[in-house]
């Protein structure tokens, strides 16, 4: 009998001076990565596991590599919703 072991979870990291904007990350998982304005980059940092291979898709479609997608290691950085 085989046992799936849960998903593993994941963590972004954006090198946001390495962003250019360019959105690519934006159009190939807009549930993660948004726009806040006309320029700022916001973006979830611990993304459902079930949407690993689009999170793969917008790190791989960065033309400057700003995204790094890792394994979780550490809890995620408190949002605002969650800090208050």
């Amino acid at each position: 009998m085989t046992t799936d072991s849960p998903p593993e979870e994941l963590r972004l990291v954006v090198d946001l001076n390495r962003c250019q904007s360019y959105g690519q990350c934006v159009y190939a998982a807009p549930t993660v990565f948004r726009f806040h304005g006309e320029e700022v980059l916001e973006y979830d940092y611990a993304p459902d596991p079930g949407i690993r291979r689009e999170v793969e898709r917008a790190a791989a479609a960065c033309p400057v590599q700003a995204i790094t997608l890792g394994r979780a290691t550490e809890p995620a950085p408190p949002t605002t919703e969650s800090a208050q």
